[in-house]
């Protein structure tokens, strides 16, 4: 993960800590009583058996020394004593700042005993240890889908709610995830942090480049169950799977005739239209398909990409090549009516 985004992570990862730990974590924290309730003030000692307990005037709860009521009280003051040097983030507890600083030092003391992988934070270890235990304790209560963490089962409740909190501030759309929020800013922005090695082309989602590395890798995990293909990307799967069901989901408004692509039934729209916005840039000639134009090209670059086997003459269409074809096969499929 690069480092701005890690960083982005382990901020919310600390504040909700802090949120938990004023809920229920600190150390040797005392259960508050409804007797503590009536005589609550902050600082005031109360004594129960051999012990006192110091109350937070402001929720009740009730701590046995002053230190952790003092750290407890940053909590609704919103004091953060503890500034990181290099960043100027600040923080209301020393533990938090020096779990904040690996980020910097890239410091990960936390290692999996399964696989070795480390992290800077031990919650992050206990939630990675749930891939290897299987364990999903976050269970939505309208579907029964059950979640490995707190924050993807709020996330997924919005499937269900249908709400979308995060707006783009440029376009208006909006977004059940703040980070698909981030990822559609790019293309406004035209920041493409994700660059392949191999060929130095770039992305604006980590998604997309790991899909482009199935180009160099070969790697083609999707495979239709009807007939074996394979391909790199889920959507072209999606999409030759209409080949055996026979769906063809976008429909021509004016003249009815169907398509398996919404890329196809653009195309289409263009006979209707008129429109030509491929032009050659050697003889000025427009095209209604990108194909058409590159096709076109080799005219004018000599470029015979299909040669017969037989014989070793070249053609710039494939189509040409088939009839020529007929010559050796001596096949006349045209008959006269």
């Amino acid at each position: 993960m690069a480092l701005k985004e890690e960083c982005e992570v382990l901020n919310k990862m600390e504040e909700k800590e802090q949120y938990d730990e004023h809920c229920d974590v600190i150390t040797e924290e005392k259960p508050f009583s409804s007797e503590t309730e009536k005589t609550a003030p902050q600082k005031k000692a109360q004594k129960t058996g051999t012990k006192s307990y110091l109350t937070c005037i402001q929720c009740g709860k009730s701590f046995s020394e002053h230190r952790k009521l003092k750290v407890h009280m940053r909590i609704h003051s919103g004091e953060k004593p503890y500034t990181c040097p290099q960043c100027g983030k600040s923080f209301n507890q020393d533990v938090n700042l020096k779990a904040h600083m690996r980020i910097h030092s890239e410091e990960k003391p936390y290692a999996c005993t399964q696989c070795g992988k480390s992290f800077p934070l031990h919650g992050n270890l206990k939630v990675h240890m749930r891939i290897h235990t299987g364990e999903s304790p976050f269970t939505c209560q309208q579907c029964g889908m059950s979640f490995t963490q707190k924050g993807h089962l709020n996330t997924h409740m919005r499937t269900h709610s249908g709400e979308k909190p995060y707006t783009c501030t440029l376009c208006g759309k909006c977004f059940n995830q703040e980070g698909n929020l981030k990822a559609h800013m790019r293309i406004h922005s035209g920041e493409k942090p994700y660059t392949c090695q191999q060929c130095g082309k770039s992305f604006n989602q980590n998604g997309n480049l790991k899909a482009h590395m199935r180009i160099h890798s070969g790697e083609k995990p999707y495979t239709c169950t009807q007939c074996g293909k394979s391909f790199d990307l889920h959507g072209n799967l999606k999409v030759h799977m209409r080949i055996h069901t026979g769906e063809s989901p976008f429909n021509c408004q004016q003249c009815g005739t169907s398509f398996t692509q919404k890329v196809n039934l653009n195309s289409h729209m263009r006979i209707h239209s008129g429109e030509k916005p491929y032009t050659c840039t050697e003889c000025g000639r427009s095209f209604d398909r990108q194909g058409n134009l590159t096709v076109h090209m080799r005219i004018h670059t000599g470029e015979s990409l299909f040669t017969c086997q037989q014989c070793g003459e070249r053609f710039t269409l494939h189509g040409h090549l088939k009839g020529h074809m007929r010559i050796h096969s001596r096949e006349k499929p045209y008959t006269c009516t």
